[in-house]
């Protein structure tokens, strides 16, 4: 991979971040931001835990990760499986 492709996808990673975080934050207030209005579902609170443990630094990193040790690969489908197990019905 050359260099100018990774910078371009940082840069692109970056911007829709910032767009995403635009958009869902128009109107919010401390109350909706640490406590959610006290009117989050547990399943959205769940998701998003397992999104704050998942970051994109996580995900920035995993190729190099992966390249020498598989444990935070495989860590990572942990999670995923989690998070399946969480929205399926007992």
């Amino acid at each position: 991979m050359s260099s100018n492709f990774i910078l371009i996808c940082v840069i692109v990673y970056s911007v829709l971040l910032f767009a995403v975080t635009w958009f869902t934050s128009r109107g919010a207030d401390n109350e909706s931001f640490f406590v959610g209005n006290r009117s989050s579902k547990w399943y959205l609170v769940a998701y998003g835990m397992i999104g704050a443990s998942l970051s994109g630094v996580t995900f920035i990193s995993v190729p190099g990760a992966f390249a020498g040790d598989i444990r935070l690969f495989i860590r990572l489908y942990g999670y995923c499986i989690y998070v399946v197990t969480l929205i399926l019905p007992p």
